[in-house]
């Protein structure tokens, strides 16, 4: 074992004991003894599951998890454990992942936009992989770092975007003064960088990003650098409701590697999947403490008004952060299928900007105390630091089965010790959602640093 995740840092869970199981001894310990009113509880055998997944299903990438989609300690242990690298957006979280004992070679400091004080932290620190998209940029790394290892971050997006001041990476056409330039200032340009995000699910947008990246990749090697990474960004869907799963997209990257950096060309892929990792392995549960209700006349076959319930939650991940608005689950800790429900908005703490969380919620009747749980909340939920405003985070349970250490232990080298331990690994390992296939699958490469 690597030391950064024990058995004191989750809860170990029998098989066959749900999330739901554990919400519900949580939400009966807290009526009683706390005025706790929102809590997180993790499934980390989700996450287990999740990786073995990723290096199935795409075995020539190393993944890079960004500490910016979930900085919670239980997740940055338990992915450190099982020799996932991180990609780290600033100071902050370069300091919080090298606390727990992540070398500096794990580390790529991923922004493509970087203060001189971070750069310098990261320099006197050891963290050299970083990337760029500019000129500017380029002269800062080469003023306060001249030992780092660069990605020129490119865009193969041709369409106009929405927002062209958040547009990172750049064209093709600024590729090559980007190296010259580099090449001038003696900076040390390794690979190449793109992030499709939501476009990485369309084949299309993948196979032209990758061209793209060898035509670079091409243009380095004339201009006599060694151009040996590639890092394919993120993009990867964290649930199984999306428009293409996860295997699916995993098959076109796979096609369009073995095209354009065939297995053999010395060329090393990573990745930096977030929400795929961590967005099914969260609930998050909410108790009500003010409900308002305000009729409104609709008029209708028989005349009633309808009406629309407005409830106020202590505390709530802001809506902003997620691809979409958060659902609560079906099961309140009231359900009464046979009373009618009411179109309800949730709202957060008064005055901040996320108090808006959600409208045209088809809800029960709710009470005061009452707790809403929201599955799917692993992304873009938890920083790595204090949340601006002095309000604590959330506190977060770690759960995780017996069967996933299990698996843990078996995928770092740590052999079973009874045939009743081998035989449970081909069970599933979440205890919160199970799938019909098993993970009882060989690790494809022993967890390294960058080489």
């Amino acid at each position: 074992m690597n030391g950064y995740l024990n058995e004191s840092n989750f809860l170990m869970v029998e098989e066959g004991f749900t999330t739901r199981d554990l919400l519900e001894t949580l939400l009966g310990e807290l009526c009683q003894e706390s005025d706790q009113q929102t809590f997180f509880v993790a499934d980390l055998g989700d996450i287990v599951k999740k990786h073995l997944r990723f290096l199935k299903a795409l075995p020539r990438v190393k993944p890079y998890f960004p500490v910016k989609c979930n900085g919670s300690e239980g997740v940055i242990r338990l992915l450190a454990e099982l020799g996932v690298d991180f990609a780290c957006a600033n100071k902050a979280e370069i300091t919080w992942v090298q606390g727990i004992g992540v070398p500096a070679d794990r580390i790529f400091y991923s922004s493509p936009c970087k203060q001189v004080a971070h750069i310098r932290y990261a320099a006197k620190h050891g963290v050299q992989l970083m990337t760029f998209d500019n000129e500017v940029e380029l002269s800062k790394v080469a003023r306060s770092h001249p030992r780092a290892r660069m990605l020129l971050g490119i865009t193969a997006d041709s369409s106009p975007s929405a927002h062209p001041s958040m547009t990172f990476g750049t064209t093709l056409q600024s590729c090559r003064h980007l190296l010259e330039t580099a090449k001038e200032q003696a900076v040390e340009v390794v690979g190449i960088s793109f992030h499709l995000g939501s476009r990485g699910l369309e084949p299309q947008a993948f196979a032209q990003a990758v061209a793209a990246a060898q035509l670079v990749f091409d243009m380095g090697t004339e201009l006599g650098y060694h151009m040996h990474l590639l890092d394919i960004g993120g993009g990867f869907p964290g649930t199984e409701d999306t428009r293409a799963r996860f295997e699916e997209t995993a098959a076109v990257i796979n096609s369009a590697l073995d095209r354009y950096f065939p297995d053999g060309s010395g060329v090393e892929i990573v990745a930096r999947p977030g929400r795929y990792y961590v967005t099914s392995a969260f609930t998050f549960a909410v108790s009500i403490t003010a409900l308002e209700e305000l009729p409104v006349e609709q008029p209708g076959s028989d005349g009633r008004a309808s009406c629309t319930t407005s409830m106020t939650a202590s505390t709530a991940p802001s809506a902003a952060s997620c691809s979409t608005a958060p659902a609560p689950a079906l099961g309140c800790t009231r359900p009464c299928p046979e009373h009618p429900c009411h179109s309800s908005s949730l709202r957060g703490p008064p005055g901040l900007a996320e108090d808006r969380i959600a409208d045209g919620l088809e809800l029960p009747e709710l009470h005061v105390g009452d707790w809403l749980l929201f599955g799917n909340m692993g992304a873009y939920t938890i920083t790595a630091s204090a949340p601006p405003g002095g309000c604590p985070q959330p506190h977060v349970t770690y759960a995780m089965s017996r069967v996933a250490w299990k698996a843990v232990q078996l995928f770092l080298g740590k052999p079973p010790q009874t045939g009743e331990d081998r035989e449970s690994l081909c069970t599933p390992l979440s205890c919160g959602w199970e799938m019909a296939e098993t993970l009882c699958v060989t690790p494809v490469f022993a967890p390294t640093g960058i080489i």
